[in-house]
């Protein structure tokens, strides 16, 4: 068994979910937790930390390069846990998985050219446009749930001068895990029309009982050569503050122009701890990635009961995977400004404000639920009571 209980409070340690909250609410006391940013209020699991002090303590921290066990991680990896045949040369090592985005789109695409979002998507995708021509389309409300507009897609597609698309799979932040026909739909609309495909599959390994995650790149072997698929071990094992990401490129020439990029820009490698937690993680972090998802569920079942029994008037949708929860808000009858400032002032719960994330996201709300349960159940309680005694 895993330890899942409370860490200690990061106020003033450099953390930005923490430091974000502060800064909206100076004067938020000691005992609240945000709710925003992907990442956990968890420890880290201990053969990773463990890895870690033995690295610090037995090598000193020179300039590092990847070993082969360590690309060996990552195929093994990604055969065991998403059945995909993934090659060493195909991984491309990039510091985080939002600048591998901006990077191909830049590579990719002019600065006339289009980029197509399924929305409401990760803010980082609408910054990764960068100059290009942002081709918005959304994504369809159905059963507390999301499907793809496939008719509005293709439309997108269909035009030469859209180049490229950034899917979220798993999305965030609906939650949504794309099933293999919906993706091969995407791929064949995509393929049609030349637009190649750069997958943010960063929460690939976050996916909820009952659901099965599927790379982009299994779909076809036509979808392989004409995609990046993007990935990394800081969701899935908390990990995002060392930096340490996979890009992987089947496609040699796309993968030679981005090597050709990174070293224009200077880039050398990543850090030497991101590497050997990345390895220690691949290879050791199974059986706590098991736990956590079990932990997860618990949250999950836990979040959607309470706010059916007490708060009727926020609703959660259907959350597939990733670990954060999508919540329909618009029962509260209150408009962006005035919800933001109940949450903040009355309910003390620092979540994501669903406009973050598109224009079609106002009315919601994500919440990360990658936490404590006794965490989680405080803020609801606390935000049970606000809208009792404000809203009723």
């Amino acid at each position: 068994m895993y330890n899942f209980n409370p860490i200690p409070g990061r106020t003033g340690r450099g953390t930005a979910k923490w430091n974000a909250m502060r800064a909206e609410c100076p004067e938020v006391s000691d005992d609240i937790v945000p709710f925003s940013i992907a990442d956990m209020e968890l420890w880290n699991a201990p053969e990773i930390t463990s890895a870690i002090r033995d690295y610090l303590e037995t090598q000193p921290l020179c300039y590092p390069r990847p070993t082969e066990s360590y690309y060996a991680s990552i195929c093994s990896w990604m055969k065991r846990r998403h059945a995909w045949s993934v090659q060493p040369e195909w991984i491309v090592q990039f510091g985080g998985v939002v600048p591998a985005l901006f990077a191909l789109v830049e590579l990719l695409t002019d600065l006339s050219d289009g980029v197509i979002l399924l929305t409401p998507c990760y803010p980082p995708f609408y910054e990764a446009v960068n100059g290009r021509r942002l081709v918005d389309v959304p994504l369809k409300e159905q059963d507390r749930s999301y499907v793809i507009d496939y008719d509005a897609l293709e439309a997108a597609a269909k035009d030469p001068d859209n180049k490229v698309i950034i899917l979220s799979n798993p999305h965030n932040p609906v939650g949504r895990v794309w099933s293999g026909d919906e993706l091969e739909k995407i791929s064949e609309i995509c393929l049609r029309n030349q637009v190649f495909v750069i997958s943010d599959e960063i929460h690939g390994d976050l996916i909820f009982p009952g659901y099965r995650h599927t790379c982009y790149a299994t779909v076809s072997d036509e979808a392989l050569h004409h995609c990046a698929v993007c990935t990394a071990p800081s969701k899935t094992f908390n990990l995002a503050g060392l930096q340490t990401s996979s890009i992987i490129i089947e496609n040699e020439e796309v993968r030679r122009r981005l090597h050709n990029l990174m070293k224009r820009r200077g880039f050398s490698s990543l850090n030497s701890v991101g590497y050997v937690a990345a390895e220690a993680a691949y290879t050791k972090g199974e059986p706590w990635l098991e736990e956590l998802i079990q932990h997860l569920e618990k949250n999950r079942r836990f979040l959607h009961s309470f706010l059916q029994e007490n708060i009727p008037e926020i609703k959660p949708f259907r959350l597939e995977g990733t670990y954060l929860q999508w919540l329909d808000c618009r029962g509260l009858g209150l408009d962006e400004q005035s919800r933001a400032h109940f949450m903040r002032e009355k309910a003390r719960m620092f979540w994501d404000e669903g406009y973050h994330f598109g224009t079609n996201g106002k009315g919601f709300a994500r919440l990360n639920i990658a936490c404590p349960t006794v965490i989680l159940q405080a803020a609801l309680e606390r935000l049970e009571k606000a809208v009792k005694e404000n809203l009723r």
